[in-house]
């Protein structure tokens, strides 16, 4: 830890900070589909007749994906991933031609619905995560965001550069600076422009004026603020808007549904009637009429004019999680937890089961003649409904009253009269990658073993992103005794499953605790060269950015001289910097799977994009300082892998002892080290009989201050004569009378032999065999 500016103080006093973490995402080598539940969906209408509709899913796994929809009788095929969010993506919603995105790392995020995927604007405002999205169609520079924090904020997106509420830490960036990776752009405060009261948008000329941005919810430091809609107590988790932005309703877990005017952030009226969570709402263009979906199972029917609920409609015997009206507003499609989707004719109460999934609805969006359902699965489905003529789906049959209490139609499903759906099979399937759900790390630090959603059960290799074996459906518990090994490395990384994959966090120093030997890796590779495991995986993880680096290879910087240390392997680092050439050849780790990186860039924000998508012309300041340090130059923090240890003759045993003192080796070192040490101190020339003879002559033990000599070979039996027959000598290491295999680690015998906290206490003795 270390004393740097705060991000947060505008004072410029200093306090401890950590340095920043970096993230890798290990991804299924098919980037085409989402690997998590997806939460929303929103449609983009062809512009023209040579063009096509498109759809939208942002996932849990903090993917948005494209998807084209050129034949309403063929699957959707996809298009292009949108990859910028770090977390959960919750909501995303369509203004014009730009795609508008919110997600559990409290960031608002705009894109060109028609690019590659490359985000544009970061909007950071929240102070938790953001759930929802509201636009106004006509108003289309109009977006609405809420969260868990009870914030609502209404953006002027044309406006809206970078609202940080932490000015960067770092020096305002020159003309030359490269854009930076993550689409927060920097804004120029002589020419913002911010929303007033009524809508029009004024120019920001003194940016010393603090008070106006404060009293728009802004940070009060010169840049663009959003209207703040101020009211919440809690959690919000819907937003709807009309067409023209002249109302916002907002629900969440105060069961009530709030009307603001979205131009001004002034409340308008409460409406109560709910009794649990809000958590869907619509509006019809015209701003008078209001549907709320409720974890209450209801749904509710508000006229805003009047300021009172004139239906409700109990159709689902759970929580209500998703509403898509159709464009008259005369008919609802529902669904939520209880993993069916209904279609309700809002003036008769007529409703019909059109579907039962497998799992939870979170999100409908209809189009034409097919409405896409988004579940807690990764993959989405179509379904056919009517399109303009919804009403002759109850014609099919299967039709019933809704009831307007929440339990009559759980009392109708306890009486066996539940609905028939009107269709068994969807109209398209996009298939999505089953989540990972379970997760262990072997003991090598290095695999992982895995269990997903459909109980497959795979091994993953960590310093290589690709999985090694899938082992099918097997029991995840018995795989993971079956591959226990006994060794002991030390914990470089930790590790978390809630994207849906893995997510891999490195944190200096604690990540370069870990070293093995090249020769276990690559083979060829000299017996005594160790390898830093955190090391070898960034350069081969970044090895795209390392190819593609726009500015010259650094000169080779000397490492720190060090006097050699006992019972240790002369150390030498493997392709460990750029006087090496970071070349392809001589990566140790190559990603063969598709890798994402996620890190925070120079002005305090979260970053992601694909390690294979850099292009080297990123601003090397979005990357943490150690990490360049590491793959640039070889130099890293050297965290104490070494183990102390004392090495003495076993009981009763007539060898001498080789030395006085604590010896101290790499945790790595194998134990036939230590053998080949005693031997070497020995310098055995005779036949290993007892007699009169001294110590000293008898063994040959050199004296004085104990010096690593090289130990070469990995044989520790020593012959003590020519002739044949003679019996062969050999030195036995062991530790709580336990004799140990020749090619464990000391920290293998520390962690499952010696098992005390204490130095570890090694001992030999010589054997015969034959």
């Amino acid at each position: 830890m270390h004393r740097v500016g705060s991000a947060g103080n505008t004072n410029n006093s200093t306090r401890p900070r950590k340095e920043k973490r970096f993230t890798y995402v290990l991804n299924d080598a098919d980037n085409t589909k989402h690997c998590g539940g997806i939460n929303c969906l929103a449609y983009l209408k062809a512009s023209d007749s040579n063009s096509c509709d498109y759809l939208f899913s942002g996932s849990r796994d903090g993917t948005i994906k494209r998807w084209e929809l050129k034949d309403q009788n063929e699957n959707p095929k996809f298009s292009a991933t949108f990859e910028s969010h770090v977390d959960w993506v919750n909501d995303v919603i369509i203004i014009g031609e730009t795609l508008v995105s919110c997600s559990s790392d409290t960031t608002v995020k705009t894109w060109n619905c028609l690019s590659d995927g490359v985000c544009t604007k970061t909007l950071r405002q929240h102070s938790d995560y953001v759930t929802c999205l509201a636009g106004a169609e006509k108003n289309r520079n109009m977006v609405a965001s809420g969260g868990l924090g009870g914030e609502v904020f209404i953006w002027d997106i044309e406006s809206a550069s970078s609202p940080l509420t932490k000015p960067p830490t770092s020096d305002p960036p020159s003309e030359e600076d490269p854009p930076p990776i993550n689409g927060t752009l920097g804004t120029n405060p002589q020419s913002l422009r911010v929303v007033n009261s009524t809508n029009n948008l004024t120019m920001n000329s003194n940016i010393n004026n603090d008070s106006s941005n404060k009293s728009q919810g802004g940070s009060g430091n010169g840049m663009y603020s959003p209207v703040c809609a101020k009211g919440h107590k809690d959690s919000v988790y819907a937003l709807a808007m009309n067409e023209s932005g002249s109302i916002l309703v907002s629900g969440g877990t105060e069961k009530v549904v709030r009307v603001w005017d979205p131009r001004t952030g002034s409340k308008n009226m409460k409406l109560r009637g709910h009794t649990d969570n809000i958590r869907a709402l619509l509006i019809d263009s015209t701003g008078r009429y209001c549907l709320s979906g409720s974890s209450d199972s209801m749904i509710r029917l508000w006229d805003l004019g009047q300021q009172r609920c004139v239906h409700s409609y109990a159709v689902h015997t759970d929580s209500v999680w998703a509403l898509a009206a159709t464009p008259s507003f005369s008919h609802v499609y529902s669904g939520g937890r209880d993993q069916s989707l209904y279609l309700t004719d809002l003036s008769t109460r007529e409703s019909v089961l059109l579907c039962q999934l497998d799992h939870p609805i979170l999100q409908l969006a209809l189009q034409d003649e097919t409405i896409c359902v988004a579940t807690t699965d990764s993959g989405l489905t179509g379904w056919p409904v009517e399109g303009p003529a919804p009403h002759k789906v109850f014609q099919k049959g299967g039709s019933f009253l809704a009831g307007n209490l929440s339990f009559s139609r759980a009392r109708a499903s306890l009486e066996g009269s539940a609905p028939v759906p009107v269709y068994k099979e969807p109209a398209f399937v996009i298939p999505g990658i089953p989540a990972i759900i379970q997760h262990e790390i072997l003991n090598n630090r290095r695999h992982v073993l895995t269990k997903d959603t459909a109980d497959s059960v795979k091994l993953w290799d960590i310093t290589r992103g690709t999985v090694i074996r899938d082992y099918g459906k097997v029991s995840f518990e018995e795989k993971k005794e079956e591959l226990f090994e006994r060794v002991s490395i030390p914990s470089w990384f930790t590790m978390d499953t809630r994207l849906g994959c893995l997510s891999i966090h490195l944190d200096t120093p604690q990540c370069f605790s870990a070293e093995m030997y090249a020769s276990e890796i690559k083979q060829n590779s000299a017996e005594d060269t160790k390898i830093n495991l955190a090391q070898e995986t960034l350069r081969g993880l970044l090895s795209h950015w390392l190819s593609n680096r726009k500015s010259p290879k650094p000169e080779s910087l000397p490492a720190p001289s060090s006097k050699p240390d006992p019972l240790s392997p002369k150390s030498a680092e493997v392709a460990g910097s750029d006087s090496q050439g970071n070349s392809s050849d001589d990566l140790l780790f190559r990603f063969e799977g598709a890798a994402s990186v996620m890190t925070e860039g120079k002005q305090g924000g979260l970053w992601r994009r694909r390690a294979d998508e850099l292009t080297g012309q990123e601003d090397e300041r979005e990357l943490p300082g150690w990490c360049l340090d590491c793959v640039l130059h070889g130099r890293f923090p050297r965290e104490n892998t070494k183990c102390s240890f004392y090495l003495q003759p076993y009981e009763g045993s007539l060898v001498p002892p080789v030395t006085q003192g604590k010896l101290s080796a790499p945790r790595i070192l194998r134990i036939f080290k230590v053998t080949n040490y005693v031997l070497e101190k020995f310098i055995i020339d005779k036949d290993l009989e007892p007699g009169p003879a001294s110590n000293d002559s008898l063994f040959g033990l050199s004296t004085g201050h104990l010096q690593f000599p090289h130990l070469g070979g990995d044989n520790p039996t020593l012959k003590s004569g020519a002739k044949s027959g003679k019996p062969k000598h050999a030195i036995e290491v062991l530790c709580n009378n336990q004799v140990l295999d020749p090619q464990m680690s000391l920290g293998t015998v520390r962690t499952y032999v010696w098992k005390k906290p204490e130095d570890l206490v090694l001992q030999y003795r010589i054997t015969q065999t034959r």
